[in-house]
């Protein structure tokens, strides 16, 4: 009996661990018009985060680009575009990339 629960332990954990190593991570960059200011960009900042399945924002003022890395099982492009409707800002979807591939 003891080593049947070992088992089914270690099989769990096996699990958990490949299922976290499979985890689509992809980070997009967004070219956002309305972002002309240092309080636009923090607006960008405190709003996008709320969306689901974000990993990390950075934000360019001088490009007026937004990259954001974030769990494709959770979200789209399409979703997160939405999300900057949200506060009235256009997000352009300018390339994506998907964690482990190197850009050319």
């Amino acid at each position: 009996m003891t080593k049947k629960i070992f088992l089914v332990v270690i099989l769990m954990t096996f699990v958990g661990i490949t299922s976290a190593l499979a985890k689509d991570i992809r980070t997009a960059i967004f070219k956002v018009n309305q972002m002309e200011c240092q309080n636009c960009e923090k607006k960008v900042r405190n709003n996008i985060k709320f969306e689901k399945g974000l990993k990390k924002i950075e934000t360019n003022l001088e490009n007026k680009t937004v990259t954001i890395t974030y769990d494709a099982d959770k979200t789209t492009v399409e979703n997160i575009q939405a999300g900057f409707k949200k506060f009235n800002y256009e997000a352009k979807f300018v390339e994506e990339s998907k964690e482990g591939e190197n850009k050319k």
